[in-house]
């Protein structure tokens, strides 16, 4: 009896051999690719991003800031806390001036949880409490003018040719009102700089038209 060359094949299957004639290929199992009936294996898909749907930015471009009219200036940032039964909850605190150096020049205060939140609405309060200020041609007062607001007391007066001569909070009140020739003193002890502030404002509003 001739002897017969076989390669024997495991079927990891059954786990029994399997004689395959010579030159003949194995034949593929289906059950070793679980992926080979419907083609559905996820390297053939090209992955998520190559679906080009959650892959591909379909946000249009940005439209352009609108930059606004106001300039700003941050005069304090605290972070202030309140105590509640459940402890201490904090939040920040931001006083801002704004202004167009074109007259107009406002004080505000803005208290959040987040620095940004806080920021807007201190934004929001300045621009309620804006005052327009009548200047000369050469943006100077017109007379001299006192204020006092709790514990810090201002006074201006006009300096021709002098530009701004001013310290504390008041200088970017006045910088920003655009208001130049002018000198400005602090007569208090305060060193809040939000109280000065408000004390250069409500000496501006006693300006008369």
């Amino acid at each position: 009896m001739a002897d017969i060359d076989t390669n024997i094949v495991i079927d990891p299957g059954t786990a029994a051999p399997t004689a395959v004639a010579p030159g003949a290929t194995p034949a593929a199992d289906s059950r070793r690719t679980p992926y080979a009936r419907g083609g559905n294996s996820r390297g053939g898909q090209g992955g998520r991003g190559g679906q080009g749907g959650r892959g591909g930015d379909r946000r249009g471009p940005r439209p352009p800031r609108v930059k606004s009219e106001f300039d700003q200036k941050m005069i304090t940032i605290r972070r202030v806390s309140r105590v509640v039964a459940g402890g201490r909850r904090f939040s920040f605190s931001v006083a801002i001036i704004i202004g167009n150096k074109k007259g107009k020049v406002g004080v505000g205060l803005g208290k959040a949880g987040d620095t940004t939140l806080a920021i807007d609405k201190a934004v929001r309060d300045a621009k309620k409490r804006m005052i327009t200020v009548n200047l000369t041609k050469d943006a100077s007062i017109r007379h001299e003018v006192s204020a006092k607001y709790c514990a810090a007391r201002v006074s201006m007066m006009p300096a021709p040719r002098r530009g701004l001569v001013a310290g504390s909070s008041v200088r970017p009140v006045l910088e920003l009102a655009g208001i130049t020739n002018v000198v400005a003193k602090v007569h208090s002890g305060s060193k809040n700089g939000l109280n000065n502030a408000r004390a250069a404002i409500e000496a501006l509003k006693e300006l008369k038209a």
